[in-house]
């Protein structure tokens, strides 16, 4: 049984899940319980909402009471800590982490106009783009993927920010230019990492487990991409030792080649306009020794 959100984002991501359980499972039978959350029924959602996993929490508990077997979660909404008694036992493949501006205007960040109005959901891009663009109008953005389309082309608005890979799967696609939904047409631009250094976790489906479930953590470990999951053990270490979550001003991104680890971070302290930025890299398996190394390097800035 798996456990997941309601929204459309949520659900094919847990179909995702299904497939790649079901590729590797022929005969498992596979069920989906959809579990409403406090982040899904609350109108306002706190500022704070990431540390008190208001998108994640209901589905761990219902984990633990033995309700589901899975919880698939976005890891970038899990908190920096979790229940001692459950565990993220595998993970898919990351999809592209990058954030992509979502446009009335053809030309992408470079071409908006002096004070245009740009609808953001997080801090950390509240704090890129006024890095960027001190002279922008940003405004807050809640609600899923489509509700924040309708938003953009409903408000005088000239663009939004959404995360790559939630496009992607659903089928809004950003390799393109341009995306239409429901009848409107929007331009892309993907934002350079560079600079958009992304959320921990952003881009990762998360399959979380009971400690001691053997059963569950053999089935779903079949499906787990082994260097998705140092990646995100590494960004989740720094986040806890930074005592940050999805709702901080702070990027953390590592990546995996030949090999070796590579960690790059950037945080926005004290209100400051410009980040803090720091690199470690060393063995892939070292994720948690790298994690403090840029912690250091961070806090020596």
């Amino acid at each position: 049984m798996l456990g997941t959100r309601g929204s459309e984002l949520a659900r094919a991501q847990c179909r995702l899940v299904e497939k790649a359980i079901q590729a590797a499972h022929p005969n498992a039978k596979i069920e989906t319980k959809i579990i409403a959350t406090q982040g899904d029924k609350a109108r306002v959602v706190d500022p704070r909402a990431g540390r008190k996993g208001v998108f994640t929490a209901e589905i761990e508990r219902a984990l633990l009471a033995g309700e589901v077997d899975v919880a698939v979660h976005s890891a970038k909404d899990l908190p920096s800590e979790t229940s001692p008694d459950a565990e993220i036992a595998a993970v898919l493949r990351r999809a592209p982490m990058e954030d992509v501006l979502v446009s009335k205007h053809l030309g992408g960040l470079a071409s908006l106009p002096e004070g245009a109005t740009v609808a953001i959901g997080s801090v950390r891009r509240k704090h890129q783009l006024l890095w960027k663009r001190a002279a922008l109008d940003l405004v807050d953005l809640r609600g899923n993927v489509p509700t924040r389309l309708r938003k953009l082309a409903e408000n005088q608005w000239d663009a939004i920010v959404l995360a790559r890979a939630g496009l992607e799967r659903l089928g809004l696609s950003p390799s393109g230019a341009e995306i239409s939904f429901e009848g409107r047409q929007f331009f892309l631009e993907v934002l350079p990492c560079e600079i958009f250094l992304p959320a921990g976790g952003q881009g990762i489906i998360a399959l979380q487990v009971r400690v001691g479930d053997q059963n569950t953590k053999a089935l779903v470990d079949i499906v787990n991409d082994r260097e998705t999951l140092l990646c995100l053990q590494a960004e989740r270490e720094f986040l806890r030792g930074l005592q940050g979550d999805c709702n901080c001003p702070v990027g953390v991104l590592a990546k995996i080649d030949n090999g070796k680890m590579k960690m790059r971070a950037q945080v926005f302290m004290d209100e400051s306009a410009t980040p803090r930025e720091a690199k470690a890299e060393g063995a892939c398996d070292e994720g948690g020794k790298l994690a403090g190394e840029l912690l250091r390097r961070i806090e020596q800035e």
